[in-house]
C-alpha cells in the first residue's frame, strides 16, 4: 500500500508558477533572477502557511538551476535540480532558529558559510521562524550577515518580524507576505480535490476557507480532515458539524427572528445553539459577520466582497432586500457592542441575550406603535379634576354627527358653548374625545390663540407632575446619576408654573442647568401642555448643615480638610494652590 502524504506536502509548489496569491513577490525574484541582481540577504515574513519557506526553497532551487527557462522556472532536470528534490544538495541548507537559537548553533553556521558551493553558483542558507534567535546569537551572526561570501545568499523567513533586530532588519531586503483570499483559496481547494477525486461543493469550501483564516496549509489540512470523514463524497453537513461550525443558516433564522420582532424565538434558539456546544463569544461575532454581509448585498459596488458559493450568495441577496439600511446599521452597532463587553459582562449569557432582544426591537411594527403612543399619552390625558380658566366658559363636547366633517362638528360644538356651560370637576367621554381633537388640530398648527392662552394660564398640579415623572427619567437612560439626582428627592410646585427639584451642592447645581435645563424644560411643557412651566434647581442643605457632613466634590473634600487639619491649610497658603 501507498504511503499516504498529506495534501498540505504532496500540494506544496514546485516552480514559481505554482505560489498562490503572491504575484507580486513571485514577480520581483523572477526580474532579480534574470537581471543577475541578488542581494546577499532576504526577509520574508508574513503569517502562517501562506508560502514563505516555499517561496524561499523554490528561489533557491531556481537560482542554481544549470538550465533555466525563460520565464525564470528551475528545469528540475539537471543536477543541482535534482539533487534538491531528492534532498542531497549540499549547496542549499536549512536551519530551523526555534529549535537552533543560540550562540554555537549560529557559529556553526558561520563556519559553513566558508566552504564554496559544490554545484550552482550560490550557497543558500534558509533560516525559518529567525525572530526565535536569542540576543547574541543575532549579535553572533550580525557581521557574517553584512559582509557575507559573494557565493553565499541568506533568506530569512519569520512570522513576527517586530520580534527582529532592526540591525537584522537594515541588511536584508524585507518581502511582506499577504493572507491568501478566500476566493482564491476556494478555487485552490477545488482543484486539489478534482485531482484527488473527491466532490464537494461551494459552500464547504467556503466554510474550510474561512475557517483556515487566510492560510493555505491549513486549508489543506482542513480538506483532508473532512475527507478523512466522509470520504469521496463531502457534504456541506458533514463538513460543518466535523469543523464544529456553526450553520449560517441559524444566522438567517435570527434575523427573520429579529425583523419580525419575535424575541422570545431568539432567545429559544440562542438557547439551542449554546445547547449544542458553541461559545456565545464565537456566536455573537458570527452574528456580526452575517450583518455586515446582508450591508455588503445592499450596494451592487460593495458586492465583490461576498466571498460565498452562488447558492449561499443568492440567500444572502434575497434577505438583504428585506433589510432596510438603518436596522443593518443598528443591527451592527448593537452586535459589536456586546462582543466588545461581553468578556467585562458578570452574566455572558444575559448580555447576549440583552443584545437579541434589542435587535427585535429595531422594525418590529407593534412595538414602534406602541411607542408611538406612549411618546404622546402625556398630551392626550385630561385631568379629571381640571377646572376651566377663570373667564372663560366651558365648551361642550357633543358626540360627533355621522358624515359631518370633523372640522364643522367642532365649529357647532364651539357656537353652542354659551348655551351648554358644563359643571366643573366632571368628565366624559365626550370631554375626551373634544380634548382627543383638539390634539389633532394641534399638530396641524391650527390651534386658537384663546385656547393657548388658556392652557398656559392653568396652574400644574402635583398629580400632573407624578405623571410625568417617569418619563423625564426615561429622557437620560444614559445617565444614570442624573436620573438618580432627579428622583432623589420629590419636587416641589413653586409660583405655579415652576417645578422645583432639589440638588446636594451649588455645582452640581449648575452643571445640570447648563446642559440639561432646555431638555428638562421642553419635556415639562410638553407633556404638560403648558409653555409657561419650567425647572428650577436649588440646594437642599448647605455642607455645614448635613448629618453626616459629607463631603461630594474635590473642592468640598479639601476645604473639609483644611478646617479640620490647620497644616492643610497652611500648607495651601504657604504653595499659593487654588482650590476651585
Amino acid at each position: 500500500m501507498d504511503q499516504f502524504v498529506v495534501s498540505a506536502r504532496k500540494y506544496r509548489p514546485q516552480q514559481f508558477n505554482d505560489v498562490v496569491d503572491q504575484d507580486n513577490i513571485v514577480t520581483t525574484l523572477k526580474n532579480a533572477i534574470a537581471r543577475k541582481q541578488l542581494a546577499h540577504a532576504y526577509l520574508f515574513c508574513g503569517p502562517r502557511g501562506v508560502g514563505k519557506t516555499t517561496c524561499a526553497r523554490i528561489f533557491a532551487k531556481t537560482i542554481n538551476c544549470l538550465n533555466p527557462a525563460e520565464n525564470m522556472e528551475a528545469c528540475g532536470e539537471c543536477e543541482s535540480c535534482r539533487s534538491f528534490a531528492e534532498g542531497r544538495s549540499y549547496s542549499i541548507h536549512e536551519l530551523d532558529a526555534a529549535s537552533n537559537n543560540s550562540v554555537d548553533d549560529i557559529r556553526e553556521l558561520i563556519d559553513k558559510v566558508r566552504i564554496p558551493p559544490q554545484i550552482g553558483k550560490y550557497s543558500v542558507y534558509i533560516i525559518d521562524e529567525v525572530h526565535m534567535l536569542s540576543q547574541s546569537a543575532f549579535n553572533a551572526f550580525l557581521k557574517t550577515l553584512e559582509e557575507p561570501p559573494s557565493y553565499a545568499l541568506f533568506i530569512l523567513a519569520t512570522t513576527e518580524k517586530h520580534k527582529v533586530l532592526p540591525t537584522i532588519l537594515s541588511r536584508c531586503q524585507v518581502f511582506d507576505f499577504n493572507r491568501i483570499s478566500i476566493r482564491t483559496m476556494m478555487h485552490y481547494l477545488a482543484q486539489v480535490a478534482q485531482k484527488e477525486g473527491v466532490t464537494i461543493g461551494q459552500d464547504s469550501l467556503g466554510v474550510i476557507a474561512q475557517k483556515a483564516d487566510g492560510a493555505m496549509r491549513d486549508a489543506l489540512t482542513l480538506l483532508d480532515q473532512c475527507i478523512a470523514i466522509s470520504g469521496k463524497e463531502v457534504t456541506y453537513p458533514q463538513v460543518i458539524s466535523n469543523l464544529n461550525v456553526l450553520d449560517r443558516e441559524y444566522y438567517f433564522r435570527l434575523t427573520q427572528m429579529a425583523l419580525d420582532g419575535s424575541f422570545e424565538k431568539m432567545l429559544l434558539l440562542f438557547d439551542e445553539i449554546l445547547s449544542r456546544g458553541f461559545n456565545a463569544l464565537h456566536f455573537t461575532g458570527g452574528l456580526s459577520s452575517h450583518f455586515r454581509d446582508l450591508l455588503v448585498c445592499k450596494q451592487p459596488e460593495s458586492l465583490p466582497l461576498l466571498e460565498y458559493g452562488e447558492e449561499t450568495a443568492s440567500k444572502f441577496r434575497e434577505q438583504a432586500r428585506a433589510c432596510s439600511l438603518p436596522f443593518l446599521f443598528k443591527a451592527l452597532s448593537i452586535c459589536t457592542q456586546a462582543e466588545a463587553g461581553y468578556k467585562q459582562s458578570n452574566h455572558p449569557r444575559l448580555h447576549v441575550e440583552m443584545a437579541l432582544i434589542r435587535l427585535s426591537q429595531l422594525e418590529n411594527p407593534v412595538n414602534t406603535e406602541e411607542q408611538k403612543r406612549s411618546s404622546v399619552e402625556p398630551k392626550e390625558v385630561v385631568r379629571e379634576t381640571e377646572r376651566p380658566p377663570a373667564g372663560k366658559t366651558p365648551e361642550p363636547a357633543e358626540l360627533p354627527v355621522t358624515g359631518e366633517p370633523a372640522k364643522k362638528q367642532k365649529t357647532a360644538s364651539e357656537d353652542n358653548s354659551a348655551k351648554a356651560p358644563k359643571k366643573a370637576g366632571t368628565v366624559s367621554i365626550k370631554n375626551l374625545m373634544r380634548q382627543n381633537g383638539k390634539n389633532r388640530e394641534s399638530t396641524e398648527h391650527k390651534e386658537s390663540a384663546e385656547e393657548t392662552t388658556a392652557g398656559d394660564n392653568r396652574e400644574i398640579q402635583m398629580e400632573d407632575v407624578e405623571r410625568i415623572l417617569p418619563g423625564l427619567f426615561d429622557i437620560f437612560q444614559t445617565r444614570p446619576h442624573l436620573s438618580a439626582t432627579l428622583s432623589r428627592c420629590a419636587p416641589q410646585i413653586v409660583e405655579g408654573n415652576i417645578i422645583q427639584f432639589k440638588v446636594i451642592n451649588e455645582l452640581q447645581k449648575n452643571w445640570i442647568e447648563e446642559r440639561f435645563g432646555a431638555t428638562i424644560d421642553q419635556y415639562l411643557r410638553k407633556s404638560l401642555g403648558n409653555k409657561n412651566v419650567h425647572a428650577s434647581f436649588v440646594v437642599e442643605e448647605s455642607l455645614e448643615n448635613t448629618p453626616d457632613g459629607t463631603c461630594y466634590m474635590p473642592e468640598e473634600k479639601a476645604r473639609f480638610m483644611a478646617e479640620q487639619h490647620p497644616q492643610v491649610a497652611a500648607l495651601r497658603d504657604d504653595l499659593s494652590l487654588d482650590i476651585s
